[in-house]
């Protein structure tokens, strides 16, 4: 894990993830992880400003995960990724494929965990929750039988997460949803499934707001933060 220290990312990483905006896939006005050119990965901008999640979570806390951690993540997965066979492919398949080869088991981790934050940092905006809506909404009801159980799911499974890790919406090949639950770097992509929206569970992600009241980060991101737009276009 990268170690903390200024909140702030320093002017030489705001230059280079200037540079690397224009490898980005936008997708609906959202931003998509690990482009690759050569052996680099380009880690995108925030989709907001590092206060527009408050106060919910705090432009500090998203300051540190964001400008140490996410950008760490990238920043370790290039260095591991360069001297590999999976150089220059998409961060996508070098994790999956890293995932497969325990003599990879760094540039999983890295290249995993760069992609589960971007997925993360999408699935957050200033004045969402609320209920989705369309196709994603019936797929809810269907699978759940209501935004009210989905959300207790949700919840169930962050909290139970021991450790660092993930809670996840997903989608398996037939379209019903269901929530799991990873540890650590781990994605639901590895066992075939479509993450639709997640929240993040290291503590990272919550402990200077909320030091070890996880379940009131979860409550307040699932009340106010969740991006059902974002989970809709994933679910397509």
């Amino acid at each position: 894990m990268p170690v903390l220290c200024d909140a702030s990312p320093s002017r030489r990483q705001v230059l280079r993830l200037a540079a690397g905006a224009s490898l980005m896939l936008l997708a609906g006005g959202m931003f998509r992880p690990g482009q690759a050119r050569a052996a680099t990965f380009a880690a995108p901008p925030l989709p907001y400003a590092e206060n527009a999640l408050e106060p919910v979570i705090s432009a500090k806390t998203v300051g540190f995960h964001y400008g140490k951690h996410t950008i760490g993540y990238f920043d370790n997965a290039n260095k591991l990724v360069a001297d590999t066979p999976l150089a220059g492919q998409p961060l996508e398949k070098v994790f999956l494929e890293a995932a497969k080869d325990p003599k990879l088991v760094g540039l999983f981790r890295n290249a995993a965990q760069a992609w589960n934050h971007v997925f993360y940092w999408n699935g957050l905006t200033a004045g969402g929750g609320g209920a989705p809506s369309g196709k994603l909404a019936k797929a809810i009801e269907t699978s759940f039988g209501g935004l009210e159980p989905c959300q207790k799911a949700l919840t169930e499974a962050a909290l139970a997460q021991f450790g660092s890790g993930w809670a996840w919406l997903v989608a398996d090949p037939a379209g019903k949803l269901s929530v799991v639950k990873t540890g650590n770097a781990d994605n639901p992509m590895q066992e075939g499934l479509k993450p639709l929206w997640v929240i993040d569970v290291w503590e990272h992600a919550y402990y200077l707001d909320y030091q070890n009241r996880r379940a009131d980060y979860v409550k307040g991101v699932l009340e106010k933060l969740v991006n059902w737009d974002f989970a809709a276009k994933n679910l397509g």
